[in-house]
Formats: structure tokens, sequence, C-alpha cells
């Protein structure tokens, strides 16, 4: 690479990270503008009485955002995902998952959850199994059909539950974006051109210095 496309380089970089961090640490009550990438609402919701959580609390989508399903059914990691999980594990970051699946899959989020991690460890493929431990008991599906998204009510069941800290959530598709930010989520859009492919630890990071 030349000096003036390295040169190039460096500035575009600069340029996407003041960018970021105005966009997540400034904005404070503004809802998503449709097809921006990163959303930013107002404050979480009050936590429980005597409940102290880790901060901040980041959740995502699951198909083709952590994982990807091949036209012959396997599946996998998405690009980047592994590495992602496990910076945030490293930091001692909590993360969840917002996803829809059957009600008909249990009766609770445990048993929904516990079949989910059946279907998709029965076609994965890689050296690395998914990293299940790492969602704890914050994986979030729907009860009933109504309550699948782009509904609500996932994304506040997982902000009901997130006390004081920040909530944050990532998803490949603009309109979970824009849902999940117009609830007071700091969302997300992955993988999209000329942008981190998640959202950078360490402006995560700071999320949680700034919970409310």
């Amino acid at each position: 690479m030349n000096r003036s496309a390295s040169t190039g380089s460096v500035r575009a970089s600069l340029t996407l990270g003041a960018a970021l961090v105005s966009t997540v640490l400034c904005a404070t009550a503004s809802a998503a503008v449709p097809g921006n990438a990163i959303g930013v609402t107002g404050p979480a919701s009050a936590a429980r009485a005597g409940t102290e959580r880790a901060c901040p609390i980041v959740y995502f989508d699951l198909g083709e955002t952590l994982v990807h399903t091949a036209d012959d059914g396997r599946t996998g990691y998405q690009p980047g995902a592994a590495s992602y999980l496990r910076a945030l594990r490293e930091r001692h970051i909590q993360v969840g998952l917002i996803t829809n699946v059957p009600p008909s899959w249990g009766t609770t989020d445990t048993e929904r959850a516990a079949r989910l991690k059946k279907e998709v460890d029965a076609t994965w493929q890689g050296s690395a199994p998914f990293a299940w431990k790492d969602f704890g008991d914050r994986i979030r599906t729907p009860r009933t059909e109504t309550e699948r998204k782009p509904a609500p009510t996932l994304w506040q069941r997982a902000k009901a539950d997130s006390g004081r800290c920040r909530v944050v959530y990532q998803a490949e598709t603009a309109e979970e974006v824009t849902v999940a930010s117009s609830l007071g989520f700091v969302a997300y859009q992955v993988n999209r051109a000329h942008r981190p492919a998640f959202l950078p630890v360490k402006l995560v990071e700071l999320l949680g210095r700034h919970s409310r």
C-alpha cells in the first residue's frame, strides 16, 4: 500500500471512530434513523431493589448475526462473531440473545432455549462449538406468535431484566435495529459495508462507564 493510500485509510478509520463515539455517547434521547447503523434512546429502566448487575448487557439476534446457515443447512459462526464474543467474555461483559423461535418449543424461555441449542448444535460445523455458556439465562424467545419480533415484547422483557445497565442490541436487519433503538437500546446493524462488523468492544465498555 502506498503512503497516500495508507494515510487515507487512517483518516477514514479515525473519522469512523469519532462518528461512532459521538453517536453512542452524545445522543441520549433520539430514536434510530432508518438506515442508520446506530440508534440511541433514553435512559435504561429503573433498577430492581436490592439487585446489582454488571453493565452493560449486549443482546444479539442469532441467525445471520452471530450464526450463519449455509445452503446445505449446516450452521457456523458468522465471520468475526466468535472472536467478538471472546473479546466481550474477556472483559466480563454480559451477553444475551433476543431471537424468534416457535413458541411450541416450550412453555418457558429456558425450555425454548434448550430446544434452540439442540437445533443449532445438530447442524453445527467447525472445531469450536457455539458459546452457549456465555448467554446464561439471558435468552429471550416468544411465548406466543404475537410476541415474535419485530413486535416489541422481547426487547421490553430483556430491558426489564437489565436493571440500571445500558442495553445494547445488534442484528443484521434495519427493522429490528430501529425497533430496538426506539425502546431504549443502543442498537447497531452488523455486517454493513465500511463499518465495523460489530459495535467496537471499547465503545461497549464506555457505555458501561456511562450507565445510568
